[in-house]
This record gives structure tokens, C-alpha cells and sequence, in this order.
């Protein structure tokens, strides 16, 4: 009798279990998808000093990628002055100790700090020039699914030359390996202020990833049922990288006559 009443007791929380909707939320998940007007500042940087603050902040070492080549911590590529951040793009002054023509200012937190789910804003004027990148973007601390690009890429803003648009995209395995970026699209284009200060941000959470210019949501990024599971890396922590890019297969060779170029970043702030 005891052992008929278990049996009933199991098969009733089994079929209590398969009646749960599929898409019942962790608690991870659960905050994630907090009401966004519940989010609070948990991180910023308003560059009000007139150094980097390494506690928050490391300059990019240059790198073998289109985008890093040009990257240097040489001072030159480094400015602060009345609350603003200059990162610059300029001709190389000393090619007899470094050969590169040109140099470029960025900075990353990895290692320092880096967030999963919630919103990051990031406020700046983009000046122009042929062969000018800026980019505001973002990748994972660390290789949970692998090397890149497993665990994805998000660029909330790529800007080239002398454009009023901005590029947001982004970009993992199932984009760039499997060729899967129009399913769904992973880029979308946004229009811009180009003489003036902006503020480019991205809104994340467990299921989408929202795309914003001057707080208007401007291109989204589903996750997506019944695809590769690689669509969606973005359920790790990523951290922070604004650079100033030059050169590249996608924005063209760089004019020297219109260096220096300046992306000058306001502030910096990660709400949760």
C-alpha cells in the first residue's frame, strides 16, 4: 500500500514537471530579466583624472588582428583633459625605434572588470578621417566555449571615415563559421550625430541583446530556438574594449595628412 502511494506521488510530480513551461527561467536568467527600470549603477568611469586608472583600465597591446596592429601604449596615443578620455590614431614620430607608420590609443578591462546581463553606456564624439575605426565592443573573460570566435563578440559601436552611421553587430561561431548571419541578422546600422557627443549602449539580457543610440533601441539580437547551440555565446561574463582603430581590410587605407584622429570618450557606466 505504502509502496502504491509512492508510485502515485512520483508519477503526479512527473507529470506536474512536464506540464512546467519549457522556457522556465534560472535564477541567474530571472535577474537578468529584471525590470531595466530597477537597474542601478554598479560600475563607471567618468575619466575625470588626468591618468588611466589601472584599477580599472589596461591600454591594448598591439596584436596580430586587422583591428590591433596599430595599438601602442606610447603616451602620444593618450590624452585626458577637463573630463575626457582622447584615444588618437597618429603618425607613427619615431618609426626608427618602432617601424609601424601609424599608432593607436586603446583601452580594455579585462582582467579588471567584466558583467553578465544588464546595461552598459558609453558616451563620445567620433572625429573623422580616411581610414578611421573607432570601435566600442566587448568579449568574454574567459574561454568557456572555446577559442574565438566560440564565445562570440559584441560591438556595440564600429564607426568608419567620415560616415553619420554606426555599425552593431555581432559576431560568434554561428556567424562567421557557420555562416549563419542572416538567421537571424546579426548587424544592424544606427544614424548618428557625427559632430557631436553620443551615447552608444547595449541593453542585455538571458534571451536578446538591444542595441541603443542615444537611448533609442535601435537594433536587436535574438536568441533563437532550434539553431546551433554556438548562436548564443552571450551567457558568460564579457568585458570592455574602446579603441581607436586604424587601417583594415573593411575601413580602407589610412590618409597620414588627416592624422591625428580623436575618439573622445565622456563616461563610461554598467548598470545592473
Amino acid at each position: 500500500m505504502l509502496l502504491n502511494r509512492f508510485k502515485s506521488l512520483f508519477l503526479i510530480a512527473l507529470l506536474i514537471t512536464a506540464c512546467q513551461p519549457a522556457n522556465v527561467l534560472t535564477d541567474v536568467q530571472k535577474a537578468g530579466q529584471a525590470d531595466e527600470k530597477k537597474w542601478a549603477l554598479v560600475w563607471e568611469d567618468n575619466f575625470d583624472k588626468q591618468y588611466l586608472d589601472t584599477t580599472k583600465w589596461t591600454m591594448v597591446p598591439p596584436n596580430n588582428a586587422d583591428w590591433g596592429k596599430h595599438m601602442s601604449t606610447n603616451k602620444s596615443c593618450f590624452r585626458f583633459d577637463n573630463g575626457y578620455i582622447y584615444l588618437r590614431g597618429i603618425n607613427n614620430p619615431d618609426t626608427a625605434t618602432d617601424s609601424r607608420p601609424f599608432l593607436t590609443g586603446g583601452i580594455y578591462t579585462k582582467g579588471k572588470f567584466s558583467f553578465q546581463y544588464g546595461k552598459i553606456e558609453i558616451r563620445a564624439k567620433l572625429e573623422g578621417a580616411q581610414g578611421a575605426w573607432p570601435a566600442m565592443w566587448m568579449l568574454a573573460e574567459k574561454n568557456k566555449y572555446g577559442a574565438y570566435p566560440k564565445n562570440g563578440e559584441i560591438d556595440i559601436m564600429e564607426h568608419l571615415n567620415f560616415d553619420s552611421i554606426i555599425y552593431q553587430t555581432t559576431h560568434s561561431y554561428y556567424t562567421l563559421n557557420l555562416k549563419q548571419d542572416n538567421n537571424p541578422p546579426h548587424s544592424g546600422r544606427a544614424a548618428i550625430n557625427k559632430n557631436d557627443f553620443n551615447t552608444y549602449g547595449l541593453k542585455w539580457f538571458p534571451d536578446k541583446l538591444v542595441f541603443t543610440v542615444n537611448g533609442v533601441e535601435t537594433f536587436t539580437y535574438p536568441r533563437v530556438a532550434g539553431v546551433d547551440p554556438s548562436q548564443w555565446p552571450y551567457d558568460q561574463p564579457f568585458y570592455i574594449l574602446i579603441d581607436q582603430q586604424l587601417g583594415g581590410s573593411w575601413v580602407g587605407k589610412v590618409a597620414p595628412d588627416q592624422l591625428p584622429v580623436q575618439m573622445i570618450v565622456d563616461w563610461v557606466r554598467v548598470y545592473q
